[in-house]
């Protein structure tokens, strides 16, 4: 079900706590959320609809993709970018990587490691920001 866009800074700023199973509803609502907003987004953090769980969303080349409790456990390539943000209003500075391998939970909550890069890789960035209550 698509849900409201969270604007609340406080909220924003709170980590994320551990998904499980039986947060899967959450992981639809957001792709659900992102489909819906498609035109103006590329990813979504669960708190964005004001739910603080390590669930992110986001469109890797037209597919759009489900991760619970995402880790980044490599990273490569720093550079310099400005970003915006779905919660927040204008863009920001903030540093990014070409290329990371994040460890995640599928749909299914099995255990994954994938290698993404270029802009697919810093729409995770951005979004596990989010998880940890990093505002961009």
């Amino acid at each position: 079900m698509e849900k409201q866009i969270c604007r609340d800074i406080i909220l924003l700023s709170q980590k994320a706590a551990d998904a499980a199973p039986e947060d899967a509803q959450i992981g639809q609502d957001l792709l659900d959320t992102l489909a819906a907003n498609r035109e103006r987004c590329v990813g979504m953090a669960a708190n964005m609809i004001g739910i603080p769980k390590k669930i992110i969303v986001f469109d890797d080349e037209g597919t759009l993709c489900l991760m619970y409790n995402p880790v980044i456990i490599k990273s490569a390539g720093k550079f310099k970018t400005e970003e915006g943000c779905l919660s927040l209003d204008g863009t920001r500075p903030c540093e990014r990587y070409r290329t990371i391998k994040v460890e995640y939970q599928d749909a299914q909550f099995r255990k994954r490691i994938k290698t993404y890069t270029g802009w697919t890789a810093q729409i995770i960035q951005h979004e596990i920001d989010h998880l940890s209550g990093i505002i961009i």
